[in-house]
């Protein structure tokens, strides 16, 4: 890659501007690509970011997946967990030989099914899964990205893990010194909190999602709210430990994302809100939070805490209130999870490719 690396964003929204931005702040090309083509209506004249990033800068602008993969040297998924599979689809036909992709953030063994794509090609191209986003915000009106916060810590793994000290180091070129590398794809699923943060947090405030009012949502993670936060991360931290894998806590997560001093969840989201970086809680109840989150990240946290004998009692709950919420299944709305078919595979089987990325 050269000294200003050429990367290709497939996504158009709050992330994937954030994502943009903080590529060009660190000297580097972006490319955006819409899958639906309307994201990138209206970008071409120059993005505006806020926040914890203050500046204008431009983006090149891809029509197709095709176009995106020819012209860049990396490519990065930016943009929520129901659009990987069809986005995945259509960038692996061109994917190339020794082409680096990340996944900002990984979800439902998304990397082990791109890596299927392409060893059936017979393409080899490290896969580069985050436990979670490098920044945070929300898109607003036109051409504007408000940055609410850059993580100072993001959990990654590579696979094959053969490239993984490479890979490190182009996330460092790229986006600053703040990986801290975890042992395989089951560590980086059970290291992505946002799922079970988001169910309680939307749990705790779905009127005001319906209603669609404008509330902090740092300041509304109450002494009960945040409770629930963490009790459910005492079974992703169950689950962890029955697969013998070091992820971080929930404590560690907000001090590490949100630069705030460790407490009790609910006063460090407290501390966020009197700071100016609690951020704005979803103002529709067609949110990602449930949207995204349920079937793409809690359903993974059910699946695996049964495979090891660690039931998520309270995950599979919120799976439930949430279907009969929504008047929806959303234990099987899961694509990706649906396509690689976990259940025709063993514990060991899963393990493994946690590592290689391939199914055997």
């Amino acid at each position: 890659m050269s000294a200003i690396g050429r990367v290709g964003i497939a996504g158009a929204g709050s992330i994937a501007l954030g994502t943009a931005a903080l590529l060009t702040e660190n000297g580097h090309d972006p490319m955006l690509w819409s899958p639906s083509g309307k994201g990138t209506k209206g970008l071409e004249g120059g993005i505006s970011a806020e926040g914890a990033l203050d500046r204008g800068f431009t983006a090149r602008i891809a029509e197709t997946a095709q176009m995106l993969v020819a012209e860049n040297d990396v490519i990065v998924l930016a943009l929520p967990g129901y659009g990987h599979k069809a986005v995945l689809d259509a960038l692996a036909p061109h994917i190339r030989d020794g082409q680096h992709v990340i996944m900002s953030s990984h979800a439902s063994m998304g990397a082990v099914y791109l890596m299927q794509m392409l060893n059936a090609r017979g393409v080899s191209a490290p896969i580069t899964a985050w436990g979670t986003t490098v920044v945070t915000g929300r898109r607003q009106e036109g051409a504007v990205v408000r940055v609410n916060t850059i993580r100072s810590r993001v959990d990654l793994c590579t696979v094959p893990e053969t490239a993984s000290d490479d890979a490190l180091a182009l996330c460092q070129t790229l986006f600053g010194d703040r990986f801290q590398p975890r042992d395989g794809l089951l560590a980086i699923s059970l290291s992505n909190l946002n799922p079970q943060n988001h169910l309680g947090i939307a749990l705790g405030n779905i009127t005001r999602m319906e209603r669609g009012e404008v509330w902090s949502q740092g300041q509304n993670v109450t002494p009960k709210v945040g409770r629930l936060l963490e009790k459910l991360d005492l079974e992703r931290l169950a689950i962890a430990e029955a697969l013998d894998l070091k992820v971080k806590t929930i404590f560690e997560h907000f001090h590490l994302s949100f630069h705030v001093p460790v407490a009790s969840i609910s006063e460090m989201n407290q501390q966020m809100h009197a700071q100016g970086n609690g951020g704005t809680g979803p103002a529709t109840a067609d949110s990602r939070y449930v949207t995204e989150d349920v079937p793409y990240g809690l359903q993974l946290t059910a699946v695996l805490g049964r495979l090891v004998d660690r039931p998520a009692v309270l995950h599979e709950a919120g799976i439930e209130i949430f279907s009969a919420m929504y008047d929806r299944d959303f234990a099987n709305e899961n694509e990706l999870l649906s396509a690689l078919e976990l259940d025709r595979y063993s514990l060991d089987d899963l393990q493994q490719a946690a590592r290689t990325g391939l199914l055997r």
